[in-house]
């Protein structure tokens, strides 16, 4: 069989075991009560504006994004025993399989940082529902510790062991920068992860945006001929489909850190492995401008005395307080977002 129906073997294979595994998933949030509490309190000062727009989903299920690490766990757990019985599925389907989704070339990375993220996001949305901490969660200078060694981590791995030190750009072509690589994954590390955690917060919102950008990835990733790496992505993709089936307004649970930290990191990872940072920066660019909302609102708070630019940050919640509903900011900013997906995959084979 060829590559082509593999990968979409991998994405209908995500879409189905997601969309049977979520209901049962959503029953046990409610069982052990798992409901998501509203924050009353905000990095600089209190968030009641906020609050008062969101107190209605109080209660609802978190820790969504579990179910989509757990499929991607369980599909790439059986790919690896499909492939130990090669032979013998050869045999009696005439089927032939080639790889598992554990590959140490391709996909290691990228699974540990999905993995060891989504822990670090379960424990902060366990402490949020049982209202543990001052701010109900790990310590937002907690996390960006987290992150922080995770980034270092995974930059010298790869200035160090896999031998990267420069960067694609357009027209200028490879830009080496030799040890200020590792500076600039913990950057990418940091920007990913806490813009799809800022922007989980409407019903369906990152999960429609990281759809899109795993789509692209998917592409980019078998253009490369990364192609185990590219059916990985097609696991997102299928498993975000099947997610975004519950979780579109009125959602019936939310991704959570668990799954906003872990995924968004991941697409960073993923851009750094195919060299393609600037086709990550434009295809992320609503996930930059909720992360921008936030630093320029916490910078203003600080500065001015504690007057605000925005209503509320970040900046989909500003468009709320100004009267649109959930839905329009939803898809307003979804359009936005796949317009940017396409321009990034152009930009992508136009420069390649």
């Amino acid at each position: 069989m060829g590559d082509l129906p593999f990968l979409f073997l991998f994405l209908v294979l995500a879409f189905v075991f997601g969309f049977v595994a979520i209901p049962p998933y959503i029953r046990i949030l409610y069982r052990y009560r798992l409901g998501k509490n509203i924050r009353t309190e905000a990095l600089v000062g209190q968030a009641s504006e906020y609050a008062r727009l969101h107190q209605a989903k109080a209660g609802t299920p978190t820790m969504g994004g579990g179910v989509i690490l757990l499929v991607i766990l369980v599909l790439v757990a059986l790919s690896i025993i499909a492939q130990a019985f090669s032979p013998v599925v050869e045999e009696l389907f005439g089927v032939t399989i080639r790889f598992s989704l554990w590959n140490r070339n391709e996909t290691y990375i990228a699974l540990f940082t999905l993995f060891v993220l989504g822990a670090v996001g379960a424990v902060d949305d366990y402490m949020n529902v049982r209202g543990i901490g001052r701010t109900k969660g790990l310590s937002a200078r907690l996390k960006f510790a987290l992150l922080i060694l995770f980034g270092m981590a995974g930059g010298w791995w790869f200035f160090e062991k896999l031998g990267y030190s420069s960067v694609a750009l357009p027209v200028l072509g490879s830009l080496d920068i030799g040890i200020f690589y590792i500076p600039l994954f913990i950057f990418v590390i940091l920007a990913m992860a806490n813009s799809v955690n800022f922007t989980d917060g409407l019903d369906g919102l990152a999960g429609g945006l990281l759809l899109f950008g795993y789509g692209v990835y998917a592409f980019i990733a078998y253009d490369k001929w990364l192609l185990i790496l590219s059916a990985v992505c097609m696991l997102v993709v299928g498993t975000l489909v099947a997610f975004l089936w519950y979780n579109i307004k009125p959602a019936q649970f939310i991704m959570g850190d668990v799954g906003s930290l872990s995924l968004g990191a991941t697409l960073g990872v993923i851009a750094m492995m195919t060299d393609t940072l600037v086709v990550l920066a434009i295809i992320s660019g609503i996930f930059a401008l909720e992360l921008f909302s936030v630093v320029i609102q916490i910078t203003s708070k600080k500065l001015r005395g504690g007057k605000k630019v925005f209503r509320i940050a970040p900046y989909h919640h500003h468009l709320e307080a100004l009267g649109w509903r959930e839905e329009t900011v939803v898809m307003r900013l979804w359009l936005v977002g796949l317009i940017l997906s396409v321009v990034g995959l152009v930009v992508y084979l136009l420069t390649r």
